[in-house]
């Protein structure tokens, strides 16, 4: 999971705004500022903010004593409140841009990135942009404790709240549009809700003939190496040392859910959790989140709207690329048997680690589920939260709705709330519209896969002896580095590979 995925202005740059920007943007001292370079210099100011709060969230759920919840919920929606102010402020600023004069991509991007950001900001207004940030800081602790009981019912007052408060910022943002739409645009911006629905419903309809062919198969592999007692600071070890090989360089801590986060590509922090008696779920935790943070880390400076993350499908692409594409491919565990052998004592061959890691069995933990029953878990979720939205579902029926989808989809019984519709923090920060990303995201790790594995000379032989170099310079070139320049995910998709996302 990406933490604070769509904030409003970018947040991805490793000086202050004035001395990183480049020649094309930088003001000299003989030379008058232009409409848009000031626009730019001022766009600095909320960003830097936006950096804060990052931060500030990351402490929340890291190091922050729990009984602190409500204190920091307060302190971040001041803090929301002046991003707010602050974006509203550019008004002017972009007044006095004529976006026709922009021919830069960078620039353009910026300039509509920004206007969107502003007009967002303005009919949400600085008072309800901290009433958000406040309730997702206070839901995020009644989520935390109702989990840890397995008591959907001491979440459901919030999280009522949190959905009521999501509808009506979404009304205001975009009055004409039905509410989830404007949701899922947050954090998919330009692929219609209706391509998603397409997409998903062909993705659903293959998937289930062959989820139950695997389940008929007398083949399956041994769960065996994956079980046992392995100490956290053995498994510790063991993520440190594949997460050095791979190129991650930033901080790396536990929390109740997996996340990673960044003020700028030298600050750069993921999580994982870890079970003493199961030890690849947190590694597979640890890779998907390296994958987030070289996004982060490959996004240029200076820090502009155009220079963000494109959208959440794009960066949990990069994630499952590494986290699937390569971490659970054959070549991968030539590499990593023998760090797990060292390490944790393992006493299986990389054939049967490699067999053990891709077993496919439906299960109740989205984070935990194999690669083919994943997309089931997230289109629940979409089902679930959109009917909610829509005013289909109640809040209070999310239980028993959320246990009879994994019946019907999956096969599997539900045993308690922790386990089942509380395990996901998402609802808690009011990220609705966000799980469709995480399938978004599959398809297209899937594809850049496939093409990174036709670009990249030996690819699986470079992975099978830990050299994963080239692998990141391809991946930065062809996403990284563009940062929100394009309209979508499709765009980028169709220029960089040739085709858009395509769920075959």
């Amino acid at each position: 999971m990406r933490l604070l995925p769509r904030l409003p202005l970018a947040t991805t740059s490793t000086l202050s705004f004035a001395l990183s920007r480049p020649f094309s943007t930088r003001l000299s001292s003989t030379s008058a500022p232009t409409p848009y370079s000031s626009l730019a210099a001022a766009l600095a100011v909320p960003t830097q903010l936006s950096r804060v709060s990052s931060i500030l969230s990351w402490d929340q759920l890291v190091m922050m004593p729990e009984e602190a919840s409500v204190p920091r919920a307060e302190m971040s929606a001041v803090l929301a409140s002046v991003i707010s102010e602050k974006t509203q402020a550019l008004g002017p600023l972009l007044k006095a841009v004529d976006p026709s004069t922009l021919t830069d991509p960078e620039q353009r991007s910026t300039y509509f990135l920004a206007l969107k950001a502003f007009e967002d900001a303005e009919a949400v207004g600085s008072e309800l942009a901290g009433e958000k940030s406040r309730l997702a800081g206070v839901a995020y602790g009644s989520w935390a404790e109702a989990r840890a009981a397995g008591a959907f019912g001491d979440f459901e007052p919030d999280l009522e709240a949190c959905f009521e408060l999501a509808k009506r910022i979404a009304k205001l943002k975009a009055p004409s549009d039905p509410p989830y739409t404007t949701m899922l645009d947050e954090f998919e911006r330009g692929i219609p809700e209706s391509r998603i629905d397409e997409m998903f419903g062909m993705v659903e309809e293959r998937l289930l003939p062959l989820i139950e062919k695997i389940k008929s198969s007398p083949n399956h592999p041994s769960l065996s190496p994956l079980i046992g007692h392995f100490p956290l600071p053995s498994q510790d070890a063991l993520n440190a040392a594949i997460s050095s090989s791979l190129g991650y360089t930033g901080r790396r801590d536990v929390s109740l859910h997996p996340f990673s986060t960044s003020s700028s590509p030298l600050d750069l922090r993921i999580t994982s959790r870890f079970d003493e008696g199961e030890w690849y779920q947190g590694l597979a935790g640890t890779i998907h989140e390296i994958g987030h943070a070289f996004y982060e880390g490959g996004i240029p400076s200076p820090p502009l709207p155009a220079n963000s993350a494109l959208s959440m499908g794009t960066h949990e692409s990069q994630s499952l690329f590494w986290e699937r594409h390569v971490g659970l491919s054959r070549p991968f565990w030539s590499f990593a048997g023998p760090l797990v052998r060292s390490h944790l004592g393992v006493e299986a061959s990389d054939s049967e680690l490699y067999a053990a890691v891709n077993a496919v069995k439906p299960s109740l933990i989205r984070v935990e589920a194999d690669e083919v029953t994943y997309p089931l878990h997230v289109i629940i979720r979409t089902s679930i939260e959109r009917a909610v939205v829509n005013g289909d579902l109640s809040v209070s029926d999310i239980p028993s709705a959320w246990n009879q989808k994994h019946r019907d989809l999956l096969g599997v019984s539900v045993p308690s709330d922790a386990s089942g519709c509380l395990q996901d923090v998402h609802w808690s920060g009011l990220a609705f519209g966000y799980f469709p990303t995480y399938l978004v995201g599959a398809m297209g790790a899937a594809q850049l896969a496939h093409y990174a594995k036709r670009d990249v000379h030996d690819f699986d032989g470079k992975v099978a002896k830990g050299e994963f170099g080239e692998i990141r310079e391809w991946l930065a070139g062809k996403v990284h580095a563009h940062g929100s320049r394009y309209d979508s995910f499709d765009d980028l998709l169709e220029d960089q590979v040739g085709e858009r996302l395509n769920p075959e």
